[in-house]
């Protein structure tokens, strides 16, 4: 489902060049939940962009389904994103000139599915927001924002979800009230699930952990 090979990124700086990934290979099976942890500066969402094909290595390979997305540019890397890949983002990424429905339909609109108003009503409905799909992301509170970028991510129905420190901007009991949709959508969907997060409570409820540290992949914590 998901490889990585040997993963290097250095940039330019003022006095030579930063090394944030360091030879990082992985391979992550379909079906699985994985969590990436590790300290701030680490690379972990650095590497995190690497394996959704949002960022491109100084070296290595990115495999997503056989795809090899490192050697694509930017439009076809797109195009396989569209195809294989939802996300679920810290800041929720809602579009505020829309409302909730109109925010989870968006993408199956760009896919042009059939129905996307239906599906994006089951999907809102499933997390709980069938009494607010008219209200805007401002009218929102921030679990009821990440419940609809949870909503959008599954009802694109991709077969990988990357999320970003998915609870990071919730307070402790709307996190795990989140953290417990995220699961509970990706057991009955049986997406491929990696995820990014200091938190260790959510960490654990995946199959896997990976830690980083300076930019080099540890095995399971």
């Amino acid at each position: 489902m998901i490889k990585a090979l040997q993963l290097h990124q250095q940039v330019p700086i003022s006095d030579g060049s930063l090394h944030i990934l360091k030879g990082v290979s992985l391979e992550i099976e379909a079906g699985e939940t994985v969590a990436i942890v590790g300290a701030s500066g680490s690379g972990k969402s650095t590497l995190l962009g690497m394996l959704a094909g949002l960022d491109i290595p100084s070296a290595g390979k990115v495999y997503l389904n056989q795809h090899e997305i490192t050697q694509l540019d930017e439009e076809a890397r797109a195009q396989v994103r569209s195809q294989l890949v939802s996300f679920v983002f810290q800041n929720f990424q809602l579009l505020g000139s829309l409302n909730a429905l109109e925010n989870v339909m968006l993408p199956l609109e760009l896919r042009g599915e059939d129905n996307p108003e239906d599906k994006a009503k089951h999907y809102l409905n499933r997390v709980g927001l069938e009494q607010r799909i008219d209200h805007y992301p401002n009218q929102l509170s921030g679990g009821e924002q990440q419940r609809v970028a949870l909503a959008r991510a599954f009802a694109c129905e991709a077969p990988i979800i990357f999320a970003d420190e998915p609870t990071g901007n919730l307070d402790t009991q709307t996190g795990e009230k989140v953290a417990q949709l995220l699961f509970d959508l990706n057991k009955e969907t049986g997406t491929t699930l990696v995820l990014v997060t200091h938190s260790q409570a959510l960490a654990e409820k995946c199959d896997r952990q990976l830690e980083m540290r300076s930019g080099e992949l540890l095995e399971a914590v």
